[in-house]
């Protein structure tokens, strides 16, 4: 009889048994496993800290943020219900704590977001949290894209060295004329700048302005930042000012 070794973070998990379904208990970081007649193969789960309901409020330290998470849609556009899968991965919230900011240098610098802010973070950012009844994030404010304040993303107002392009539409047509299907075009890494952060800090504090300008079409690097379809269709994309290798003219 094959034996399927769970490692788990939280506090239950199920084990499918043919048909069957028993609950394992377990503690955070144990390792729970459920017999089988069916061979499995290792499987990693990872799910959010969950914070007991004795503790009342998170407060996050130095240059963190805390983000109430925007749930997942569970319907398409036309209403059709969505399998876990296919739902997707929100990667944005509402600010509703901060903490007290860094120092760089001298210069002792607050949080630039403030609570109640709408925003948009990195793929794979900081800690989840189950609190208060909600998912949550801890995260550095350096791993915040930007505020977006509206539902159209080319809204986005970028922080720090963060940009927002445009993607430039990928070719129907081969040099030859033969039209392409979806899966053999070519996916563009190639944009107009839409909107541009502020710039980096440097070690003391101080701004260092991007060279990028909004309107500028630009080559960047094809698996970084975060992709985003816009309400008109078309895609976008931020990500870093580093991320960007040339200005096209």
């Amino acid at each position: 009889m094959a034996t399927a070794v769970v490692q788990v973070i939280g506090s239950s998990i199920s084990c499918v048994e043919g048909l069957r379904f028993s609950n394992v208990k377990f503690s955070s970081s144990s390792v729970a496993t459920c017999n089988n007649k069916r061979s499995f193969k290792r499987l990693v789960v990872k799910a959010a800290t969950v914070v007991a309901p004795k503790y009342t409020s998170v407060k996050p330290l130095g240059d963190r943020v805390l983000v109430k998470i925007k749930s997942a849609e569970e319907k398409s556009v036309g209403g059709i219900l969505l399998p876990s899968t296919a739902q997707s991965k929100p990667q944005g919230g509402e600010v509703v704590a901060v903490g007290e900011g860094k120092t760089l240098g001298k210069n002792k610098l607050e949080i630039s977001v403030k609570n109640g802010a709408q925003i948009v973070y990195s793929k794979y950012a900081g800690t989840e949290l189950e609190f208060d009844g909600s998912t949550h994030l801890l995260l550095k404010e350096d791993d915040i894209v930007g505020i977006l304040e509206t539902d159209e993303v080319k809204d986005l107002k970028p922080l720090n060295d963060r940009v927002l392009i445009k993607v430039a539409e990928a070719e129907q047509k081969t040099a030859g004329g033969l039209f392409l299907t979806e899966a053999s075009k070519d996916k563009p890494s190639i944009g107009t700048v839409i909107a541009v952060g502020p710039g980096p800090l440097d070690e003391e504090g101080n701004r260092k302005v991007l060279t990028i300008t909004p309107g500028n079409t630009v080559l960047y690097s094809k698996y970084a930042g975060n992709d985003f379809k816009g309400t008109d269709g078309s895609d976008y994309i931020a990500l870093r000012a580093s991320d960007v290798m040339a200005v096209l003219s």
